[in-house]
């Protein structure tokens, strides 16, 4: 009788052992499968992020864009003319200050450095006005940037940035001074157009000033190229 409750109590323990055995590899199996699915969603997060750091980088690309590549914007020609100018201009400006950035740093005379800043000071201060223009008489309208408004794709198609950053001293000058020139006339250009076409008095105002400043400029330009070629 004894002998055959030892036994029994061996079998009971026996089983209570192996439940428990069982028990813990079904968690650690768990454990394994929880860690496994975090990794998998891990890694899906990572490949998902991907396509958003790519984007991110495109568009740092497009910020530094090669402006003489710019194309009009979808059904620019059928917008507001005055919206086209501002639009237009805006990105005319644009290049004229990225044209002038790197002269502090790589030209020759002090004129030209002077003639570079003036140029980024004035024309950046008529952007800000354009772009109030914009927002007070065509809040929400879509790009309107028209390549074919007179003045504006020749002048944009002679920005060269690639070939101004190989160069410094007297041929970078002769070199912005070659480019600048036929941008400055593209923008006098795109003024009187402006002075004929707009509806609107403050664009009126502000394309006589752009024909004042900017034909005073290309005469002085053409000056300096005329100098400064001895210098070669």
């Amino acid at each position: 009788m004894k002998k055959k409750i030892l036994t029994g109590l061996a079998l009971i323990v026996a089983v209570a052992a192996f439940g428990s055995a069982c028990q813990q590899t079904a968690s650690n199996m768990n454990s394994a499968a929880n860690h496994n699915a975090m990794n998998s969603n891990s890694m899906m997060m990572n490949q998902n992020s991907m396509p958003m750091n790519g984007s991110n980088m495109q568009g740092m690309n497009n910020g530094n864009m090669d402006h003489s590549m710019m194309q009009s914007s979808p059904n620019a020609a059928a917008a507001p003319y005055d919206l086209q100018f501002l639009d237009t201009m805006t990105a005319h400006h644009q290049g004229a200050v990225t044209m002038a950035g790197p002269v502090a740093a790589k030209a020759q005379h002090a004129e030209i450095k002077t003639l570079a800043a003036n140029i980024i000071s004035s024309q950046q201060t008529e952007i800000a006005q354009m772009k109030a223009w914009r927002e007070k008489w065509f809040a929400g309208a879509a790009p309107a940037i028209n390549m074919e408004m007179p003045g504006m794709s020749d002048s944009m198609m002679r920005m060269d940035m690639k070939k101004l950053d190989t160069l410094k001293g007297n041929e970078f000058d002769l070199e912005f001074i070659r480019q600048m020139i036929p941008h400055h006339e593209g923008a006098v250009v795109m003024a009187k157009e402006a002075l004929k076409k707009s509806t609107k008095d403050e664009v009126k105002t502000l394309a006589k000033a752009i024909i004042a400043a900017q034909e005073a400029e290309i005469k002085q330009m053409d000056a300096w190229r005329t100098a400064w070629v001895r210098e070669k």
